[in-house]
């Protein structure tokens, strides 16, 4: 049976996404986002980093809030009471990987058994303290290791993956520059 003739795959309802595609695809501004992340310092190394509205086509949308609490670990001057940033955008990595997945393979028809990522990334602090201008802040490389378990021969797996890792926003980010602004407000 085609994934469009079924109703859920992998919890995905078909007819949305394919709704939401054309949708996008007729009015290219409903598949326009703008998202927002406040980070407020705590104390020591701590941090906790509020996640609420967006912006889809123009409009704010006010949604459920999230509260991610951020530390370092021990061996970094922190306490451990959450993860560290670079640590978060591993798991952000993840998350969205396992959403291309799933959305994916379920509008190929692919039912998937069992998903899951492992995700690795190397640094090296001398980058970040400024001990060294040879060594970068931040990763120096990251590795993702996809375990899939589904009822799909290797050639569609693979297919699926080349659609989901040339389609990931978080790969683009990680692996292409992306322009970043900040700015300064003294209060």
């Amino acid at each position: 049976m085609a994934a469009s003739e079924r109703s859920v795959v992998n919890g995905v309802d078909i007819s949305a996404l394919e709704g939401a595609v054309e949708g996008i695809t007729d009015d290219p501004d409903v598949g326009s986002f703008t998202f927002r992340a406040e980070t407020e310092w705590k104390d020591a190394l701590k941090s906790v980093t509020t996640i609420d509205e967006f912006d889809q086509a123009g409009e704010t949308i006010h949604s459920r809030e999230f509260a991610l609490e951020g530390d370092e670990p021990e061996q970094i001057l922190g306490e451990r009471t959450g993860p560290n940033a670079v640590e978060l955008v591993l798991g952000a990595l993840g998350s969205c990987l396992s959403v291309g997945y799933a959305a994916n393979a379920a509008h190929m028809g692919i039912e998937l058994d069992n998903l899951r990522f492992e995700m690795e990334g190397d640094v090296d602090l001398r980058g970040f303290l400024g001990i060294s201008e040879d060594v970068r802040p931040g990763y120096e490389s990251v590795t993702c290791t996809v375990y899939v378990d589904a009822d799909a021969p290797e050639d569609e797996l693979a297919e699926l993956h080349e659609r989901v890792e040339s389609t990931s926003p978080l790969v683009d980010i990680i692996a292409n520059e992306v322009p970043l602004q900040t700015r300064l407000v003294v209060e």
